[in-house]
C-alpha cells in the first residue's frame, strides 16, 4: 500500500540533499586564504582521504563475509528473508557515504573558516556552521531516501503474505539495513576515534607538557595528524553514527507500528508505519529554516552569546516539530493521535534536557567545569579525581530524564493502559523519532565543532593575527560544548531506539517461527495462534523473566560487554599514543632546529602511525559487537538474547553518558585555563589540565560515543539472527 502522501517522504529527502549541495557550493565560494593556509589544509585533506580509503578496504572485507553468512541463512537454510543481504549492504553503503561527504566538506571548510574569522566572528561562525549543516542534511537526506526506496521495493515484491502480515514483514526486513549502517558506523567511530586521540595525546603530552609549545604549533610533528583525526573521527565517524541512529529510530518505530496497529486493519496499520517517516520529513524542512537563523551580531568571543546563536535555530525547529507532529497525526487520523503527539513532545523534551545537562556539566561557562579547572592548582591527580566525580554525577539527570520519558511516552501512547504494551512501545519509538526529527540542524552543531577546531589549528600554523586565533578559539570552545551535547543527544536517542528494537526482536522471533511452518505456540497447556500472539505471550513462551538463569546470564554478558568494549578501545588509543609519543620525541631529539622553527617536522610519519594503529586496533572491538550477539543467539537462545540486550542497554547507556561528559569537562577545563584563569597557558595548572584532557580524549571521542552504536548494533545483529535462533532453539 502506497498513498499519495507517502511521496512527500522521498521529496523531503531530495530537498535535504539539494540544500546540502547549496551550502556546500556556498562554502566553496569562500577563500581558503593565504598559500600557507591552503598548503596546511591540503595536508589534512590528503591524510584524511588516505585513512578513509584504508578503513573502507577493511570494512568491505567484513561486509563481504557477513553478506555471505546472511545469504546462506536466507537461500541455504531458509531462516531469513531473501532481501536481507541486499538491505544490509545498502545500509552500510549509505552510512559510509554520509560520513565521507561530511568529512570531504569539513576538510574543505577549515581553512575557509579561519580566513572568514579574519573578517569577523560571525563570518567564521556562519562558514563553520553551514559547512557542518552539509553533513547534517546529507545524513537525514540519504537516510530517508534509503528508507523510501526500500519501502517501495519491498511493497512491490513481498507478495508471499497478505493483509496486515505484509507490512510486518516489510518493516522488519527494512530493519536489517540498519545493521549494515550500524556495522559501518562502529568501524568508523572506533577507527576514527583511535586515530584522532592517539595523535592528540602525542601532540599534547610531548608538545604542550614536555616542551611548552602552543596547541597546533607547526613545530609539533603530530599537529597535522591531530587535525586529520578530527575529521576522520569527529566528522566521518559521527556522520556514520548518527545516520544509523536516525534510520534505526524510524525503522524500529515503523516496525512497531505495523505490529501494534495490525488489529485496526491495513489502512490504520499503514498510517502507523508512515507516521514516523512523515514526522522526520517535516523535521528536515524545519531544520533547513533553522540553519539560516544561526548567526550572531556580537563580535566578542563570548561562549554564551555563541551558544545563544546556535540554540536559536535548534529551539525554533524543536518547537515547530512538536506542532507539526500533532498536525501530521491528526490529519492521518491515526488511532490515539493526541496521545502519540504528546509522546513526540516527550522525546523532544528528553533531548532538550540531555542537551542542557551536558552543556551545564561540560561548558566552561558553568561551575562544574570551572571547579575541575580550579583543581589543577594541586596537580594532575586532583584533576583526574574531580573530573571522574563530576562525570559520574552528570549521569543522574539524563538517566532520570530517559526513564521518566519512557514511562510517559508509553502511557500517553497506550491511553494510560499499562497492559497495552504494543501501543506503548510504539509511543516510545515515536518519542525517539521526535528527538531525532530535527537532526538536520542538531547534527550541524555537532559537525561544526571539528571544523572550528581545524580552523584554529590552521590559524595557528599559518601565523595569522592573534585576534583571529581568539575568534577561532571561541568557536573551538563552543564546538567542544556542542560536540558533547551532540554525543549526549545521540546516546539518549540510542536508549529509546534500543528499547524499540528490543520489541522488534520479539516480532522477528514470531516471523521466524512462521517461516519454519509453526502456526501455534503452547503456554501452560493453552494453544495460541502465533499471528494473534501478544508480546506477553511470546515472553511467556520463552520464559523471559528475572528468575530464569538464562535471562540473568544474558544480562551479565551484556553489562560485561560494555566494559570490555571500552577497555579494548581505551587500550587501543593508549598503545597507538605510545608509538606517537615516541615518534614525536624522536623528531624533537634528532631533527636539529625543529623547536627553533628552522626545520620542518616529518608530519607524514605521524599520520602513518595513527593510520596503521587505527586500522589494526579497530578490528577486535568492532567484531566483538557482532560476534557476541551471534554466539548468544546460537548457543543460549531467545531468553539470553533479551537479557543480553537489556544488560547492554542499561550499562552501556550510563557508561556512555559518564565517559562523554567526563571527557568534555576535562577538555573545557583546559580551555578555561587557556583563557587566562589560574595562570593561563604554560602554567603548572595548565599542564595539569592538559593531563586531564589527555585522559579524557579517548573517553569522549573513542569509547563513549562508540557505546551508543554498540547498544543498537547488538540489537540489530540479534534481529537478523532471530530466524536461526528459533530454528536451533537449544533453550
Amino acid at each position: 500500500m502506497i498513498s499519495f502522501v507517502f511521496y512527500f517522504i522521498p521529496l523531503a529527502a531530495i530537498l535535504a540533499l539539494l540544500a546540502a549541495f547549496f551550502f556546500f557550493r556556498q562554502m566553496l565560494k569562500e577563500s581558503e586564504g593565504t598559500d600557507k593556509m591552503m598548503q596546511i589544509a591540503s595536508y589534512v585533506r590528503r591524510g584524511a582521504m588516505s585513512y578513509l580509503k584504508q578503513q573502507y578496504k577493511i570494512v568491505l572485507i567484513v561486509f563481504i563475509c557477513l553478506t555471505i553468512l546472511f545469504s546462506i541463512m536466507a537461500y541455504g537454510f531458509g531462516v531469513q528473508n531473501e532481501w536481507v543481504p541486499f538491505a544490509f549492504l545498502t545500509g552500510g553503503f549509505f552510512s559510509g557515504l554520509a560520513g565521507f561527504i561530511g568529512m570531504k566538506t569539513a576538510t574543505l571548510a577549515s581553512a575557509r573558516t579561519a580566513n572568514a574569522a579574519t573578517r569577523s566572528l560571525n563570518s567564521g561562525l556562519k562558514v563553520a556552521f553551514r559547512s557542518g549543516a552539509v553533513m547534517g542534511l546529507t545524513v537525514v537526506g540519504l537516510g530517508l531516501l534509503d528508507i523510501s526506496i526500500w519501502y517501495i521495493i519491498l511493497n512491490s515484491f513481498v507478495n508471499d503474505v497478505t493483509g496486515t502480515q505484509k507490512l510486518i514483514v516489510v518493516t522488519t526486513t527494512m530493519l536489517t539495513f540498519g545493521m549494515g549502517a550500524s556495522t559501518q558506523a562502529l568501524f568508523a567511530r572506533v577507527g576514527g576515534g583511535i586515530y584522532t586521540k592517539a595523535a592528540d595525546v602525542g601532540a599534547d603530552l610531548v608538545g604542550k607538557v614536555e616542551n611548552s609549545i602552543p596547541e597546533d604549533d607547526p613545530r609539533n610533528p603530530a599537529t597535522i595528524a591531530d587535525n586529520v583525526g578530527d575529521n576522520v573521527g569527529d566528522v566521518a565517524g559521527m556522520g556514520a553514527d548518527l545516520y544509523e541512529s536516525y534510520c534505526g529510530s524510524i525503522l524500529a518505530t515503523a516496525a512497531l507500528g505495523a505490529s501494534a496497529f495490525s488489529i485496526f486493519g491495513c489502512e490504520m496499520q499503514y498510517k502507523a508505519v508512515i507516521a514516523p517517516m512523515l514526522i522526520a520529513s517535516i523535521g528536515i524542512l524545519l531544520s533547513i529554516i533553522g540553519i539560516f537563523l544561526v548567526k550572531t551580531k556580537n563580535d566578542k568571543a563570548e561562549i554564551k552569546q555563541l551558544l545563544k546563536a546556535l540554540n536559536r535555530g535548534i529551539h525554533f525547529a524543536a518547537v515547530l516539530i512538536a506542532v507539526s507532529s500533532f498536525l501530521i497525526l491528526y490529519f492521518l487520523n491515526i488511532e490515539n493521535y493526541l496521545g502519540l503527539s504528546f509522546s513526540v513532545v516527550v522525546g523532544l523534551l528528553i533531548g532538550i534536557i540531555i542537551g542542557k545537562t551536558t552543556e551545564y556539566y561540560t561548558s566552561q561557562s558553568y561551575r562544574p567545569t570551572q571547579k575541575i579547572a580550579e583543581s589543577t592548582k594541586t596537580g594532575p591527580a586532583t584533576v583526574i579525581i574531580s573530573g571522574i566525580g563530576t562525570g559520574m554525577l552528570s549521569t543522574a539527570i539524563p538517566v532520570i530524564a530517559v526513564a521518566v520519558g519512557i514511562i510517559f511516552s508509553f502511557l500517553f501512547a497506550s491511553n494510560w493502559n499499562i497492559s497495552n504494551i504494543g501501543m506503548g512501545l510504539y509511543g516510545i519509538g515515536i518519542a525517539a523519532v521526535g528527538m531525532l526529527s530535527t537532526l538536520g540542524i542538531t547534527l550541524a552543531t555537532d559537525a561544526y565543532g571539528p571544523i572550528a577546531d581545524n580552523a584554529g589549528g590552521n590559524a595557528e600554523m599559518s601565523g595569522l593575527d592573534k585576534e583571529v586565533r581568539v575568534r577561532t578559539d571561541a568557536l573551538d570552545a563552543l564546538g567542544n560544548t556542542t560536540a558533547a551535547t551532540g554525543k549526549g543527544f545521540a546516546i539518549g536517542s540510542a536508549a529509546l531506539t534500543a528499547l524499540a528494537l528490543l520489541a522488534s526482536y520479539i516480532e522477528e522471533i514470531k516471523i521466524g517461527l512462521l517461516r519454519l511452518g509453526e502456526e501455534t505456540i503452547e503456554f501452560m497447556g493453552t494453544q495460541i495462534n502465533i499471528h494473534e500472539a501478544s508480546m506477553y505471550d511470546m515472553m511467556n513462551y520463552y520464559n523471559v523473566n528475572l528468575m530464569n538463569p538464562m535471562v540473568l546470564t544474558g544480562i551479565f554478558i551484556g553489562s560485561m560487554l560494555a566494559f570490555v568494549f571500552c577497555g579494548l578501545t581505551m587500550n587501543a588509543v593508549g598503545r597507538t599514543a605510545e608509538n606517537m609519543v615516541q615518534e614525536v620525541r624522536r623528531q624533537f631529539r634528532e631533527i636539529k632546529g625543529i623547536l627553533e622553527g628552522n626545520a620542518e617536522p616529518n608530519y607524514e610519519k605521524c599520520i602513518e602511525i595513527s593510520t596503521k594503529g587505527a586500522q589494526r586496533e579497530m578490528i577486535l572491538p568492532a567484531l566483538l559487537a557482532i560476534i557476541v550477539p551471534i554466539f548468544v543467539s546460537i548457543f543460549l537462545g531467545v531468553a539470553s538474547v533479551i537479557g543480553l540486550l537489556i544488560g547492554g542497554l542499561g550499562t552501556g547507556f550510563v557508561l556512555a553518558v559518564f565517559m562523554s561528559n567526563t571527557g568534555g569537562a576535562w577538555d573545557n577545563a583546559k580551555k578555561y585555563i587557556e583563557e587566562g584563569n589560574f595562570g593561563g597557558k604554560g602554567s603548572d595548572a595548565h599542564k595539569a589540565a592538559v593531563v586531564g584532557d589527555t585522559v579524557g580524549d579517548p573517553f569522549k571521542d573513542t569509547s563513549g560515543p562508540s557505546l551508543n552504536i554498540l547498544i543498537k548494533l547488538m540489537s540489530m545483529v540479534s534481529i537478523v539472527m532471530a530466524g536461526l535462533t528459533v530454528a536451533i532453539n537449544i533453550f
